[in-house]
């Protein structure tokens, strides 16, 4: 799949020049974007919660507590997915044109159980070498508990969009001849130096694998 499918739902209207279709650059996005929001209805009730998100091919696996009622409610049912970075302010010469800088992807779809129990598995290990490349070999094995609590939901990516806004402002013609500062204000965001747990044994130290993980990328 090298472009998502164009419908409704997915077609970018406002500031369509900013719309993104192909999987290269909504992969990317997804891949570099952890955080997400989940959209969906309970009861006739819109709620949205947050959580992680990792992509393997053409689908994007979000998972939580088996007894989470958002979950339980989005399986099998439809959802609308989002991630999203802030990368700045734009500041214009008219309160109107004020802007922000932002990479965003949109994914419709229904949402789908994983309950094989091999697949559970290696897709959670997908996402923590995803996060942190090369730590599940480290730790100690997952039970048969800790998996059967565990929900995995996942959505494929064939109703999608990016929307991405870079650079400066865009004013009226006759107001780039005002006295009046414009710009943008980028914003990053990084990782600092990990911290020890208070209950890390004597002689433990970091892992080599810390300086490898994904928000140092």
């Amino acid at each position: 799949m090298t472009q998502s499918q164009q419908d409704d739902l997915t077609r970018i209207r406002r500031a369509h020049q900013r719309g993104h279709y192909d999987r290269e650059t909504i992969d990317a996005l997804l891949d570099a974007l952890p955080l997400c929001h989940v959209g969906y209805v309970i009861d006739g009730q819109p709620l949205v919660t947050p959580t992680l998100q990792w992509r393997e091919g053409d689908y994007v696996y979000w998972h939580g507590s088996s007894a989470s009622r958002a979950l339980k409610s989005s399986k099998e049912m439809n959802v609308c997915l989002t991630v999203s970075a802030l990368d700045g302010l734009v500041l214009a010469r008219s309160a109107f044109h004020h802007s922000a800088n932002y990479r965003s992807v949109m994914i419709f779809g229904t949402a789908e159980p994983v309950e094989d129990e091999v697949h559970k598995t290696a897709s959670l290990k997908h996402m923590i070498d995803h996060f942190y490349p090369g730590r599940w070999e480290t730790l100690r094995p997952m039970t048969e508990q800790e998996l059967k609590a565990t929900m995995l939901l996942r959505l494929p990516l064939d109703r999608a969009s990016a929307k991405i806004r870079t650079g400066g402002p865009v004013d009226d013609e006759a107001d780039y001849e005002l006295p009046i500062w414009a710009g943008h204000i980028p914003f990053e965001t990084k990782a600092v130096e990990p911290i020890d747990d208070d209950r890390n044994l004597d002689g433990v130290s970091q892992p080599g694998h810390l300086k490898n993980h994904l928000f140092n990328t």
